[in-house]
């Protein structure tokens, strides 16, 4: 069973952890489905807006789909988010990330 079945199968019992339905975004993303992946962590972060790691990813989503206002929205929430959680790791990443695109 891929993983990505695997996950699906776990979801089915826990259709709201942030975690997997992470996990099952990022799946769908390394098979080429990136809309689907953006879909995903977008429905997760309307559930949890505090599930900081989804910011950075859904902001490389939009850079992929060449989308870098929504990318660059997407990490300013971030940004906020790792303001509020004091995490100086993410918010570096963010900042970075934010950065890079409006070089």
């Amino acid at each position: 069973m891929s993983r990505l079945l695997q996950i699906e199968e776990m979801l089915k019992n826990e259709s709201n952890d942030s975690f997997l339905n992470y996990a099952l975004a990022l799946e769908y993303a390394k098979e080429n489905n990136v809309v689907k992946a953006i879909e995903l962590i977008e429905a997760l972060l309307a559930r949890d807006e505090n599930y900081l790691g989804a910011y950075y990813q859904l902001g490389k989503y939009y850079e992929a789909m060449e989308n870098p206002k929504q990318a660059i929205n997407t990490y300013n929430k971030g940004v906020s988010i790792a303001q509020k959680q004091k995490n100086n790791k993410a918010l570096g990443e963010l900042n970075e990330a934010l950065w890079m695109l409006e070089d």
